[in-house]
């Protein structure tokens, strides 16, 4: 990697040193441009005009994602975030009374909440599947829960706040097994993380582009497999989804497409297309290497100041360094970092509730690597927090 070279396609890197990339990334100028080039375009030309100007640069978006997941166009669908991904793909499931989901004691807030809300209605049961020994799940609890009424498996891949990676390439081995979907939030995971669809063998996968894919905040993706695409009805449809063939009767589309809507911000999409080229450009595999090597660059670092403890587990860890400061409350700490210019971010309890009961932790301080940061970066937030310790 020519690294001055990524930090002088990143204006943000001469402001602050950015460890906040889990939350949302610093673009590069190259996104930027492509959003502010396609907006302009509306300015003088139109909306709609502008759109059916760019239709086929908006077309090949679908072909970057599925080149970068290793799956294929009609398997995708652009969607406004990676919540909205997930919650169409998770409503998309024909559940009935007895059915049940299994998901993972790190899971995210925001699909928790969803399999509760769903118990609501019917009568579902959920199922945490317990961690292996280093804090990740378990699969061979997995296997041992897995029966004719699992009707879905459910997994966070990287967690927001612990900084491991679950094991979703074997959990896919076991779920491809029985007649059930298994959905994979990588909202955490695009853009570090090699994912390979194929070898994951997931139904369904959501995605956003503001984190390590350092795309625009409002852009997102969902990943549905050809074999499962015709068995997921969306909750809703509108002439985009669907085809008004006559008074009585529409025709739902047969690929993934089904999960859009009409209305969408194209000028975001374009971005979020230049977000996956530049990635796809400077390869994932050296995405990742380079991630895990800061990490565990400053985890070290970390683990060497007095009253500060690493709080990550897992047996593969990411680019996500989670900690805590004796006598200091996280965000009092991300504060005194921030008026350092470092950016930093916190995780609650609320956010993975059950993994935080876990461990008897309320809150922790989460700072979040990327490859065109350096270790000079690292080395500064370390002695900036025995400063403020």
């Amino acid at each position: 990697m020519n690294i001055e070279q990524l930090r002088s396609d990143t204006p943000g890197t001469d402001n602050v040193i950015h460890f906040n990339n889990a939350g949302a990334s610093l673009m590069p100028q190259q996104v930027v441009t492509a959003i502010n080039s396609y907006l302009k375009q509306e300015l003088h030309h139109g909306g709609y005009e502008t759109a059916r100007h760019y239709h086929s640069d908006l077309e090949n978006i679908y072909e970057h994602i599925a080149g970068f997941i290793n799956g294929e166009t009609e398997e995708i669908a652009l969607l406004e975030n990676a919540t909205e991904a997930w919650n169409m793909a998770f409503y998309s499931i024909d559940f009935e009374d007895g059915d049940r989901i299994l998901t993972s004691v790190s899971e995210y807030a925001s699909n928790f909440i969803n399999y509760l809300h769903l118990k609501k209605r019917i009568k579902a049961t959920i199922d945490v599947i317990p961690n292996d020994q280093y804090g990740q799940t378990s699969v061979e609890s997995l296997e041992k829960m897995m029966d004719e009424r699992v009707k879905l498996v459910s997994i966070t891949h990287i967690p927001t706040n612990n900084g491991l990676v679950n094991p979703i390439e074997k959990i896919g081995a076991i779920t491809q097994n029985y007649d059930c979907f298994f959905l994979v939030d990588a909202c955490q995971s695009v853009g570090q993380y090699p994912i390979d669809v194929q070898q994951i063998k997931c139904d369904m996968l959501s995605a956003t582009g503001r984190k390590y894919l350092r795309g625009p905040r409002g852009t997102g993706f969902l990943y549905i497999s050809q074999e499962k695409i015709q068995r997921l009805i969306p909750p809703f449809l509108d002439l985009h989804s669907a085809a008004w063939i006559d008074e009585n009767h529409y025709k739902i589309r047969e690929d993934s497409r089904r999960f859009e809507n009409w209305e969408s911000n194209k000028a975001a999409q374009i971005g979020l297309g230049a977000a996956i080229r530049y990635a796809a450009d400077i390869g994932i595999d050296n995405i990742w290497k380079r991630v895990t090597y800061l990490a565990d660059y400053l985890r070290n670092l970390l683990s060497e100041i007095p009253k500060v403890t690493v709080q990550d587990i897992g047996q593969t860890q990411c680019g996500i360094v989670t900690f805590t400061v004796d006598s200091l409350q996280p965000k009092v700490v991300q504060k005194k970092l921030s008026d350092k210019n470092i950016n930093v971010n916190t995780s609650n309890k609320s956010s993975t509730l059950i993994d935080m009961q876990k461990r008897n932790l309320e809150e922790l301080v989460r700072a979040s690597i990327h490859y065109y940061n350096t270790e000079k970066e690292i080395e500064q937030m370390a002695t900036a927090l025995r400063s403020i310790i």
